[in-house]
């Protein structure tokens, strides 16, 4: 098992290490054909500024995510990235890991990387339309064991159901279903694991058309009850995706229910949690030298963290903004409202400039 001090190790020499693949190896797409090993080196860099409604909160300007990415092809079946993060001053490793590709239908990938399980945790944020998947209010907080606001992803995150771990991971495709599951430390990312249990994440999906993707899914996550005593709290849902990014009409929407195990009900047992959110937006391409493209967007979402308790839930509503300047390159404003079922609305004015290479 790696020590934290392993972790934190890795973490200062990531930007050494890409620093030198950006000066010594060449870019893939100046290799020849067929020729191993290949290196794409890329980053982004997000910028953003957040206004709260909120008196006292911080309203500033800061680098959300500064990461450089070197996607590595040691040969036509083993692959690897290794992708740092250098946002608020330190560097953080994101994504480590190697995928050996024995079929379509079989992909083993070990290391550290997205668990399979949300769909909106799952797509790039070079992509996404909203710039805060947990629809978060400066100054605002109160949620039932995971703080902030009450929304779905707010939910999945604190209760790591969704973002990074370290594990391992099965997946593939078979025609129109494709599947996915990972054994997970269930500590997040650059953490060692507490106990001797595990965490699992899995995802089935069948493109119903050419358009539209349905999925369920189903995560188990270990974490310790007591200092000595392992528990496991459960989390479940469906998802559906229509069209893709940047190509018209795009909606998602995603429902899940499960375990707040950082809350506990009535008796003592941890609490039960509904979620559910959809996102949808249009994307129109322009005929501009530099604007190449527009695209209005609006989420809807309500969660209730604990459905024993009194005022725990709250809906979020976020209507956007993106301006396209070719490619993934882009500004964008959200301004996501929050209303909890005690308490009046509050909102954050949220703009975005996102670099992507």
């Amino acid at each position: 098992m790696a020590s934290r001090h392993t972790h934190a190790l890795l973490a200062r020499s990531a930007p050494l290490v890409l620093s030198t693949l950006f000066f010594l190896l060449p870019p893939a797409a100046e290799a020849q054909q067929g020729q191993y090993p290949q290196v794409d080196l890329g980053g982004r860099a997000q910028v953003q500024y957040a206004h709260s409604s909120i008196d006292g909160a911080e309203n500033d300007f800061f680098a959300r995510r500064v990461r450089l990415r070197a996607d590595v092809a040691v040969n036509e079946w083993i692959t690897g990235r290794v992708q740092p993060d250098f946002a608020g001053g330190g560097a953080a490793l994101q994504d480590a890991y190697v995928e050996l590709a024995f079929s379509e239908g079989l992909r083993l990938t070990i290391g550290q990387f997205k668990r399979p399980f949300d769909l909106f945790d799952l797509a790039s944020s070079t992509d996404l339309s909203i710039i805060e998947r947990d629809g978060r209010i400066e100054g605002l907080g109160g949620c039932p064991g995971v703080g902030s606001v009450c929304t779905h992803q707010r939910l999945m995150e604190s209760l790591l159901f969704a973002g990074r771990d370290q594990g391992v991971m099965l997946e593939g495709e078979a025609g129109r279903i494709g599947y996915s599951a990972m054994l997970a430390n269930g500590e997040g990312p650059n953490t060692s694991d507490i106990n001797d249990s595990k965490s699992f994440s899995s995802r089935v999906s069948v493109m119903a058309s050419e358009d539209l993707t349905i999925a369920g899914k189903l995560a188990v996550h270990d974490y310790l009850e007591t200092p000595t005593e392992t528990s496991q709290a459960m989390a479940f849902g469906v998802d559906a995706e229509w069209g893709t990014w940047r190509d018209g009409f795009h909606a998602q929407l995603s429902l899940v229910s499960g375990e707040n195990w950082r809350s506990l009900d009535g008796l003592g047992d941890p609490a039960t949690f509904h979620a559910f959110e959809g996102w949808a937006s249009f994307y129109q391409p322009l005929d501009g030298a530099r604007v190449v493209g527009v695209e209005p967007l609006f989420r809807i979402g309500y969660a209730d963290a604990n459905t024993d308790g009194v005022d725990d839930a709250g809906l979020l509503f976020t209507p956007g903004l993106m301006f396209y300047f070719g490619g993934r390159n882009k500004f964008g404003a959200n301004v996501d409202v929050y209303s909890p079922e005690a308490g009046s609305s509050e909102y954050s004015l949220k703009l975005q400039t996102y670099l992507y290479f």
